[in-house]
């Protein structure tokens, strides 16, 4: 139809076609199932491959060749480090959502800031807003209690390391 290709969607039965394909864009969609997205995506969806597994599939369709080759030593060490960081990353999310919705200080004081400023729960749940207790220390307590590094949590700016006792940097604050 026009400069698109009109077509039956491969991801859902039906009788009226209303999967769209547009070569110029490069895009796909289905009005009747709402699949979407670009050619890598499609043959990840269609073939239930990963997203570097459909590469190599495109690459070997269009004889384009992909150089593999294994990670060195330090790229193994810094990769395992940034995954750590992630997870470090994760932990504080969670400790700050579970400080705003259990925490005397979380329900006494930013609660009602959000209630102030017309911020629904939904929205607050939505975009995972959290709030750091005012207490010195407790989410660095908390986190090595758990086995997590200090290094880490220092190196992601949750704490500042000064002398011999840490301090959380945010504390007293929301959380975004």
């Amino acid at each position: 139809r026009g400069a698109n290709y009109l077509g039956l969607c491969p991801f859902h039965n039906e009788k009226t076609p209303s999967f769209t394909v547009s070569p110029q864009k490069g895009i796909f969609k289905c009005f009747g199932c709402g699949e979407s997205g670009n050619v890598a995506s499609f043959i990840m969806k269609y073939e239930n491959v990963s997203f570097p597994e459909s590469l190599r599939i495109l690459a070997k369709k269009y004889n384009i060749a992909i150089e593999e080759r294994e990670l060195t030593d330090e790229e193994q060490e810094e990769r395992k480090e940034r995954d750590a960081l992630f997870i470090v990353n994760e932990f504080a999310q969670q400790y700050f959502r579970d400080i705003l919705k259990n925490n005397h200080e979380g329900k006494a004081i930013a609660m009602p800031y959000f209630q102030e400023r017309g911020i629904r729960p939904d929205t607050i749940e939505h975009f995972e807003l959290g709030y750091c207790s005012s207490a010195t220390n407790d989410l660095a307590t908390k986190a090595i209690a758990l086995g997590y590094k200090k290094e880490f949590l220092v190196k992601l700016g949750l704490v500042s390391d000064v002398g011999e006792r840490l301090y959380d940097k945010y504390r007293g604050r929301i959380i975004f």
